[in-house]
């Protein structure tokens, strides 16, 4: 074996330091996300309050509107495909695949999305501190006359949104799911019980 060959892989057999520190980055942050998952209503409230700070700082700084019109775009794409299924209805026949949950349905059919919620979220905030980023750079503020990307947005929002509605309607679907009923009855002694508590109470000890 050649001196260049072991040397090749001296480099290539062991990770570098750099490597393994991103690395290591990524598995905390993944953790983090991990652990944000059930508390939806903190991690909105947090998104919602970075959006008030970006808001003040393009303000404050009277600039930055391109990267403003190009963030709501950008959510405006996410939040249609947080109210779209995840198979469009007309790529299925009427008698064949999984039906979506309409108000006639009487059995229990959640709504699959397109974009889950955690993930809508995780783009959105991305976005958020993406543009946030851009605004301590002046490469990024074209000059632009600001009202007419508030009006092409506001036209932009009022169509997109008038063809989902419509596409909601034409299918008859909505992109909530509503919780499974449940079924209260009353025991021997009277008192309302719930059968999923009177279940987890007989397993007990």
């Amino acid at each position: 074996m050649s001196e260049g060959d072991s040397v090749g892989e001296s480099i290539h057999g062991k990770p570098s330091v750099v490597g393994a520190f991103f690395t290591r980055i990524g598995q905390v942050y993944q953790s983090w996300l991990d652990k944000s998952t059930p508390f939806y209503v903190a991690r909105w409230a947090a998104t919602l309050l970075l959006t008030a700070i970006y808001m003040i700082r393009v303000y404050i700084l009277q600039g930055w509107y391109i990267v403003t019109y190009a963030l709501g775009i950008y959510h405006l794409n996410l939040f249609i495909a947080f109210l779209s299924p995840k198979v469009d209805p007309s790529m299925l026949d009427e008698d064949d695949g999984p039906s979506l949950p309409t108000k006639q349905n009487e059995e229990f059919r959640p709504f699959i999305r397109r974009l889950p919620e955690f993930k809508f979220w995780h783009s959105a905030t991305k976005g958020i501190v993406i543009a946030m980023i851009c605004t301590f750079f002046e490469a990024f503020n074209v000059p632009v006359f600001w009202p007419i990307l508030v009006m092409y947005f506001i036209m932009l929002f009022c169509i997109t949104m008038k063809r989902q509605i419509k596409h909601m309607v034409k299918y008859r679907y909505l992109p909530f799911t509503h919780g499974k009923r449940t079924y209260k009855g009353k025991d021997e002694t009277g008192k309302t019980f719930s059968p999923r508590r009177n279940y987890t109470e007989k397993k007990m000890p």
